[in-house]
């Protein structure tokens, strides 16, 4: 089941959506943002965008500052939903 997270004013208002999607276990831990029909990940671990495109640019930077503000929020949201694939793993923890 996906969990949605409220997204802040004004990005809200304009269409912007944060969530942690469903059927994602095997894939990094992240948060998805999305926008009409554009999709950015967001890695827990990394702290970063996992993907070139589209180009993070594209996203607000008061957005992405409010999502680094509640990465353990995040987090721990996706250590319930996904318990075999936390974010803090094993193998991050011995780099």
């Amino acid at each position: 089941m996906a969990q949605e997270f409220v997204v802040p004013a004004p990005w809200a208002g304009r269409g912007w959506r944060l969530k942690i999607r469903d059927r994602e276990r095997v894939e990094p831990p992240h948060v998805t943002l999305l926008y009409k029909t554009r999709s950015w990940r967001f890695g827990l671990r990394e702290r970063a965008f996992l993907d070139d495109d589209p180009p993070e640019r594209d996203v607000p930077r008061g957005l992405v500052g409010n999502l680094e503000e509640r990465i353990e929020e995040f987090a721990a949201v996706w250590d319930r939903l996904y318990p075999e694939n936390p974010v803090k793993s094993n193998e991050s923890e011995d780099v």
